[in-house]
Order: structure tokens, then C-alpha cells, then sequence
């Protein structure tokens, strides 16, 4: 208890909560777009069970941390001559991550700007069940990116002795206590992207981002290398992170410059522009 309550302890606490809330970011621009297609009435529920889920999956790996680390054995390796690697666990689930990522992502603009009405009258364009089976298959992926990072901060930062028997319980209460804090703030945050078309489209192509940077964290991982001498790189989360934050500042800069009259463009497949139409047919 000691250790638990020491100055180091704290600071780990505070700087891994303050990293699972920024690794939780593209949790929450994934949730609101996916439930943002179901009823309002499933809406708060799927966030919930969605979160809940990245709780769970977050807590159960660190128990199987032992496992998990065990998945950066080489399952095979392969040369072709222009490729060459040494594919593990660990890179397959984060490449597979990065490609389901990019397919819905893409999906999702097509659906939002080109695709038919799926949704009319408030409808909903997709089932409850059929959400969180959507959220739970990418809460794996998120789990094991968010797991790997706080491993490795919390491995490569000095501690006193026997503070490594602390680190797993400091790790497990900063992902409740991050997944308590986006619960808080998830309605909100869903409401304002599924009522502003730009952000949507902006939330779609941080996903597109992060699918990439999966990609390339899964080729890292798996030692792609070109031509002999050519290896992939991982990209830095703080460059994409920087890039997400400086879009959203831009686009708030030109939300607050042009509250004008213009209505928005109307996106498909969004319940609550739906139900604002019905509701505008109504009173005319």
C-alpha cells in the first residue's frame, strides 16, 4: 500500500490515465459514428456496452500479460526476395486491425455521401447487436495497441524496488478510471459529431489515420523489409495526434467564423438528421 501511495505511483497513475484517455479517442470517434446509426433510444446503450467492453478486454489483458507478451514470438518467417519478414501474433491482430479500420472507414464515407438512404424517418440503418459486434471486433485491436503502449512506459521507466508488484493493479485502475471519465463525456461528444456533417467526415479520416498507422505498426512489428535493407517503420502517435487536434481546431476556428444561415450538408445514414427532418416536415 505503501508503493501504491507513493509520489512515483501517482505520477504513473495520472500519466497512464492521461494516455488510455488519448488512446480512448479513437474509441469514442469510432462509437459515435457507429451508434450514431441506431435508434436514439440504443444509442447511450451501445456507448456503454462498447465501453464497457474496452474496459473488459483492457483489464483481461493485462491479467494475460504473460500471453500477450508471448505473442511477439515469430509464428514464421518468409523471404520472397523484394519482402522479407517475421510475422508474429502481436503484428497479425494489428495489421488485420489496421485493414478492418480502413474498410469501414471507407465504407462509411461512401454510405454517408454517395450511398442509398438506408434510414428514413428516424429508422435505424443497423441493429443494436450488429453495433457492438462492429465495436467489440475493434476494441480488440484498440485493447492490445493501448495495453502494449502503458507496458512499455511503465517497463521503461526506473522504480524502487517492488514497485513492479504495484504496476498491475496502477495499470488497471488508469484504464477504469479513463473509461469512467469517456463515459462521462461520450454522449456529449456523440451528439456533437452526429450533428455536424464535417465532423463526421473528419472523425472518418482520423480512422482512415489510424487504420494506416496500424498497418504500419503490424509491418513494423512483423520486420517487413524491402529489397533487403528497406524495413518499415512504425509512425509516432504524436504526429497523428497532432494532426487530429490541429484539423479539430480548424474546423471549430470555421464553425464559430460561419454560424450562418446555411443549413449543413445532410449526411445518410444518420438517425438524428432523420428525426430533425421529420420533425421539420411536421411543423411545415
Amino acid at each position: 500500500m505503501e508503493i501504491l501511495f507513493s509520489s512515483n505511483a501517482l505520477i504513473a497513475l495520472l500519466t497512464l490515465t492521461f494516455l488510455e484517455i488519448i488512446l480512448g479517442i479513437d474509441n469514442i470517434v469510432f462509437l459515435s459514428i457507429v451508434s450514431g446509426k441506431l435508434k436514439a433510444e440504443d444509442q447511450p446503450k451501445a456507448r456503454r456496452i462498447g465501453l464497457i467492453l474496452a474496459m473488459a478486454f483492457r483489464i483481461v489483458l493485462l491479467f494475460g500479460i504473460t500471453w500477450v507478451m508471448s505473442l511477439k514470438a515469430t509464428i514464421f518467417d518468409f523471404d520472397w526476395g523484394f519482402l522479407s519478414g517475421h510475422v508474429t501474433g502481436q503484428s497479425l491482430i494489428i495489421f488485420a486491425g489496421g485493414l478492418f479500420l480502413l474498410y469501414k472507414s471507407v465504407t462509411e464515407i461512401h454510405h454517408k455521401l454517395e450511398g442509398e438512404e438506408d434510414s428514413e424517418s428516424g429508422k435505424a440503418s443497423t441493429s443494436l447487436s450488429g453495433a457492438i459486434l462492429q465495436i467489440a471486433l475493434l476494441n480488440i485491436v484498440f485493447s492490445f495497441d493501448s495495453i502494449l503502449t502503458a507496458v512499455g512506459l511503465v517497463s521503461s521507466e526506473p522504480a524502487p524496488k517492488g514497485f513492479g508488484e504495484a504496476a498491475l493493479i496502477i495499470m488497471i485502475l488508469s484504464v477504469v478510471i479513463s473509461i469512467i471519465i469517456m463515459m462521462i463525456f461520450a454522449g456529449p461528444v456523440s451528439k456533437f459529431v452526429n450533428e455536424h456533417p464535417t465532423i463526421q467526415i473528419l472523425g472518418l479520416s482520423f480512422l482512415i489515420l489510424i487504420g494506416v498507422m496500424l498497418l504500419a505498426e503490424g509491418s513494423h512489428l512483423a520486420h517487413f523489409t524491402f529489397f533487403g535493407h528497406n524495413e518499415v517503420h512504425s509512425i509516432p502517435k504524436g504526429y497523428l495526434y497532432f494532426a487530429i487536434f490541429f484539423s479539430l481546431f480548424v474546423e471549430f476556428l470555421n464553425m464559430k467564423m460561419k454560424k450562418s444561415s446555411k443549413k449543413p450538408v445532410q449526411l445518410r445514414n444518420n438517425t438524428i438528421h432523420d428525426e430533425k427532418l421529420k420533425d421539420t416536415d411536421i411543423t411545415n
